[in-house]
């Protein structure tokens, strides 16, 4: 029922507009009604002060009261005129109706006439004594009530005790009316209400469309793309408009595919890498093999393709191994544990170990390193491999006769190890990817015949273990280098915490 977002927006908008609006017509309707019934209530006593005061009297104490101690011949005596003044009353206040009764609660005088009056004017006998002694006992009464004779109707009551000179209650005033609430009104600010309700609807759903459509939209190319990602296709593209979350995540989501992109051609590198790597060296040495057994090699020449077919085997031992390097780094089996080595006397046995190579292109070395021995803290066969890796890159990658240099510097507590070579250098289009999987800057595989490209991914997962850095600059065609940190610690460090 609730499968699109416009659905979900439209029905939430909804359910707050209902809400909304029986909350405004509750508080709406209550206000009225209490505004009405404080304006009958000043009205009531109004109609209650004028007939007292046509009733009463100044006595010699200056107070107002009846100026004659038999209150039921008053009654009968002047009734004729006092109902002819709730009359006029009557007309000019609008539904008001007024008795008198004695101080027995028993009605002595209304504005009721004949059975023929009309309906909503009250014909009753007796008030509830309850009524009558709050009014003697409080000086005035206000509620609403269901009067006796009146039917289910509810009346709102206002009541003064009358007094005459010799006793302070001898009868009481009732004033009272039925219409104290505002049905029209009342009416009229609902649909009013309702109406406001039902423009705001229609404005709602229509600014909900269009945003709903802003926001699904991307949306839904995305759940496209993602549909051809699945199919194995990453050349589409999400369209961008605006600068918004939803522009955001579709910039990212299109990162996201070129990455994928760029992730799935790595891939399909490093499977012919492989291919070519694992195919190569099987088929030279099936063909040595084959050749000895069968006799087309002779046995003086038998050492020589021996050493050939050792050496194959290395090399598809290296490519097994750093397959294997990888699947436990990626799984998190490969612990590294940290420990103090000197890194200078690493760098000079590594750079020892390529001598031969060094010397059959005649490069110019350097080493720089601010001490004789300088102490890192680290996994020492981790970083080794790391060092090996890049120093023996740099003399693959190096031109003939060209500089190589090796640089170790103290800088902020953390040692940079440089290795730097003039040479082929890489591309600025491929230097963001040097340290993907299955990268290779020799796409034609004349200087590096035996990588497959995953040295440099293994050794920047290696840093980031160690949470270090390793960055490459280079300018293709003159030089390239290649730089790691590592935590540096002093001898009188490892002293103290032994």
């Amino acid at each position: 029922m609730f499968k699109s977002v416009f659905t979900k927006y439209i029905s939430a908008i909804i359910l707050i507009l209902f809400v909304s609006f029986i909350i405004l017509a509750t508080v709406l309707s209550s206000t009225i009604n209490d505004y009405a019934q404080d304006a009958k209530s000043d009205s009531l006593v109004q109609v209650a002060n004028t007939v007292l005061g046509f009733m009463y009297t100044r006595d010699g104490n200056g107070q107002n009261a009846l100026a004659v101690n038999d209150f039921n011949k008053y009654i009968s005596e002047r009734g004729e005129m006092l109902r002819s003044v709730i009359y006029a009353l009557d007309v000019y206040t609008e539904d008001i109706d007024a008795f008198i009764t004695d101080a027995s609660g028993n009605v002595l005088l209304s504005n009721y006439v004949t059975e023929s009056a009309p309906s909503e004017v009250i014909n009753i006998n007796k008030v509830p004594m309850k009524i009558v002694d709050a009014v003697i006992k409080n000086g005035s009464y206000t509620g609403t009530d269901l009067i006796e004779g009146s039917g289910n109707t509810k009346y709102l009551v206002y009541a003064l005790p009358i007094r005459n000179y010799s006793n302070p209650a001898c009868g009481v005033l009732f004033v009272c009316t039925s219409n104290f609430s505002i049905p029209e009104l009342n009416s009229s600010m609902i649909n009013t209400v309702v109406m406001s309700c039902l423009w705001i609807l229609l404005a709602t759903m229509i600014a909900v469309y269009f945003i709903s459509e802003r926001i699904t939209s991307p949306l839904k190319y995305m759940s496209r793309a993602a549909k051809s990602f699945a199919q194995g296709r990453f050349d589409v593209r999400v369209p961008v408009a605006g600068y918004d979350e939803i522009s955001e995540l579709a910039v990212a989501f299109n990162t996201m595919a070129a990455s994928l992109a760029n992730s799935d051609e790595l891939r399909r590198s490093f499977l012919a890498n492989v291919s070519h790597d694992l195919r190569t060296p099987m088929t030279t040495i099936s063909g040595f093999i084959d050749g000895i057994i069968d006799g087309t090699i002779p046995p003086e020449k038998h050492e020589y393709y021996l050493d050939i077919i050792r050496n194959e085997v290395r090399r598809l031992s290296r490519l097994v191994s750093s397959l294997l390097d990888i699947t436990r780094i990626q799984a998190g089996e490969r612990k590294f544990t940290k420990s103090a080595f000197d890194i200078c006397e690493m760098a000079r046995v590594i750079l020892i170990s390529f001598e031969q190579k060094i010397e059959e292109k005649k490069l110019d070395v350097e080493f720089v390193c601010d001490s004789d021995k300088m102490l890192a803290w680290a996994d020492r066969d981790a970083v080794y491999q790391i060092l090996y890796n890049i120093c023996d890159n740099a003399v693959k990658f190096s031109a003939q006769g060209a500089k190589y240099r090796i640089t170790i510097s103290e800088k902020a507590k953390k040692l940079h190890i440089s290795v730097y070579n003039e040479g082929q250098g890489i591309k600025e289009e491929d230097l963001p990817y040097v340290f993907d999987r299955f990268y290779k800057s020799d796409k034609s595989r004349g200087l590096d015949k035996t990588g497959v490209g995953l040295g440099m991914y293994i050794a920047k997962t290696i840093i980031d273990a160690h949470e270090e850095t390793i960055s490459v600059k280079s300018e293709y065609g003159k030089f390239c280098e290649f730089t790691f940190t590592l935590s540096y610690i002093r001898e009188a460090e490892i002293k103290k915490n032994k």
